[in-house]
């Protein structure tokens, strides 16, 4: 027997969260399209092939209902079955939901399992939430006129995949369906980008400074003429002006030396949801040696703030956020994940991004 399992704390009533796992329209829009299946009452066509960790369609019925505390789904997947169990529990701050999905026909691969419970963990902590946030938002009504903000359910998901066109079918009033759940697209892995350092100039090549000029002195010669030759006099009276060779101005010792390769840092928004989003900046060192001193400047949009930091010392002034960190070794990088929350309903990406006065990549 083969088990997935996940579960988040989440800041809503049971109630809410009920709804979000029986509502056909909310279903499809944190986990996968659903579709009901003609005069099979309680019976749904949930539209997961093609999903990570999912082969097909998963066909799903319910077998137990007590709300808005427990469901329970019997799951068929191509010939594959498994139980699926949603618990639903109140807590101080709102409720937990736990799903557990259980083979009991058939088995999950290497290949599938991962990646299913990985898409279940993220439809838990990413999606669902997001809706919640929207019914709330829905609930509290903050329009200010006809075809307001809170008219049209947001489109939620991680940047960088292609979305799912929705389908318009005749369904059952939903049930969560398939814990095998999870709608969604991977997220980017991003990696620094390719930098090669630059190469150190030749050193030039220059004379060895002489430090005494020649200075060389010719003894008169004794002529029996009784007087001297001018010419004589003047080549022996007198030392040589010219030294015979000019110091080297600039010692070989003194080449300057190469320009450090710069530090390179690459932003990316790693989820969107209502009111907030998740970025990660990844800070990379192209070059030889180890950077002590780096840090990462980040300027949000106004009404902006950051909730959690992973991955580095951080600290805001206003909309500014600065990220300092352990020195970045010679070819590797660092990762910052960081949770951003916003006033408006539709989350704004940072205005900028700098790592060393030069602008981050992606932004």
């Amino acid at each position: 027997m083969i088990e997935i399992g996940a579960q988040v704390d989440l800041s809503h009533p049971a109630e809410r969260v009920w709804r979000a796992l029986t509502d056909r329209e909310l279903l499809g829009r944190w986990f996968a399209e659903a579709e009901m299946v003609e005069g099979v009452p309680d019976r749904m066509l949930l539209h997961t092939a093609g999903l990570p960790g999912f082969e097909a369609n998963v066909e799903v019925e319910v077998t137990e209902r007590q709300e808005p505390d427990l469901l329970v789904l019997a799951c068929d997947e191509a010939g594959r079955l498994s139980e699926l169990t949603c618990t639903v529990t109140a807590t101080k701050q709102g409720c937990r939901l736990e799903l557990r999905e259980i083979s009991t026909h058939g088995a999950w691969s290497a290949e599938q399992h991962d990646p299913r419970e990985q898409q279940l963990r993220q439809a838990l902590t990413v999606r669902l939430p997001a809706i919640l946030d929207w019914i709330a938002f829905q609930q509290v009504d903050l329009r200010r006129a006809d075809g307001g903000m809170t008219a049209e359910l947001p489109l939620i998901g991680v940047r960088g995949g292609a979305g799912r066109n929705p389908r318009r079918r005749r369904t059952l009033v939903a049930v969560v369906a398939g814990a095998v759940l999870v709608a969604g697209t991977a997220a980017w892995v991003t990696l620094p980008p390719d930098a090669k350092p630059a190469a150190a100039p030749a050193p030039a090549a220059t004379a060895s400074p002489t430090v005494t000029a020649a200075r060389t002195t010719v003894a008169p010669t004794a002529t029996p003429s009784a007087r001297p030759s001018r010419s004589t006099a003047s080549a022996t009276a007198r030392p040589s002006r010219t030294p015979s060779a000019k110091p080297s101005r600039t010692p070989a010792s003194a080449t300057p030396p190469p320009p450090p390769t710069p530090i390179t840092a690459r932003y990316e928004t790693e989820s969107d949801r209502l009111f907030g989003y998740t970025g990660e900046i990844v800070v990379g060192n192209p070059g030889a040696a180890p950077v002590a001193d780096w840090a990462v400047v980040v300027t949000l949009a106004e009404g902006t703030t950051v909730d959690d930091v992973d991955g580095a010392n951080w600290r805001q002034d206003r909309r500014v956020v600065t990220f300092t960190g352990a020195a970045v070794a010679a070819g590797g990088s660092q990762t910052i994940s960081f949770d951003v929350r916003d006033s408006r309903p539709n989350a704004r990406e940072p205005e900028s991004c700098t790592i060393g006065g030069q602008p981050c990549a992606g932004l």
